[in-house]
């Protein structure tokens, strides 16, 4: 059966401008499926059941990806569900590897830079949502690797400040407990949670303090 990633140069920029490049379009296409059809027909039916394996795992696969980008793990349990062969899956999870439209170590950089800023999680929150999309632990690793300190405590003091500005009349000790514990949910450790909760109630106070007449 011919592969349509055999001739494929390795695509390295987003998921679903390289789907579109790979099926030779202009650009996205509004409905994959019909796109899908219009590839050149394959008597599949005559190659027999593993072709039809591989053409229904590719079509899985490249579904998958038009959109959004996803993790070599997300996308064999896709397959698994389909009950496509070990074998097939394998190969094609490796070619599409090969060509750039399955990249574990870019899927956590991408997932870090829309979960850190978006719902202000930490280090340690994220390496537990990586885990659970199935990214290596090394992987996922050197991705978190790269957040700045600063910019993780710079989350934290948003969330702090997005916070405060419904607990105005709550008493110190409860209003540190509350965004302390909602830090910590986030994976922020103590340490900075403690130090930016400190730093934004003092800032409110002095904030509150009317001046002398």
């Amino acid at each position: 059966m011919s592969d349509p990633t055999a001739a494929a140069p390795a695509w390295h920029g987003d998921v679903h401008a390289g789907v579109a490049a790979w099926l030779g379009e202009a650009g996205p296409p509004p409905d994959f499926a019909s796109a899908a059809d219009a590839m050149p027909p394959e008597d599949l039916e005559a190659l027999g059941p593993e072709a039809d394996h591989e053409a229904v795992a590719r079509k899985i696969l490249l579904d998958q990806l038009t959109g959004q980008a996803r993790s070599r793990a997300e996308l064999q349990k896709k397959l698994d569900a389909k009950d496509v062969p070990k074998a097939i899956a394998t190969r094609l999870l490796d070619r599409f590897e090969e060509v750039g439209l399955v990249d574990d170590a870019a899927f956590a950089r991408q997932w870090i830079a829309s979960r850190q800023p978006g719902k202000g999680l930490a280090s340690r929150a994220l390496a537990q949502e990586l885990r659970r999309k199935g990214i290596d632990d090394e992987v996922a690793r050197e991705a978190l690797d790269e957040i700045d300190p600063e910019d993780e405590r710079e989350v934290a003091r948003r969330l702090v400040q997005r916070k405060l500005r419904s607990m105005r009349g709550l008493a110190p000790e409860v209003a540190t407990r509350r965004l302390v514990g909602m830090l910590a949910r986030k994976g922020h450790g103590p340490g900075v949670a403690f130090a930016v909760v400190r730093e934004e109630l003092g800032a409110l106070a002095d904030d509150d303090v009317e001046p002398p007449d």
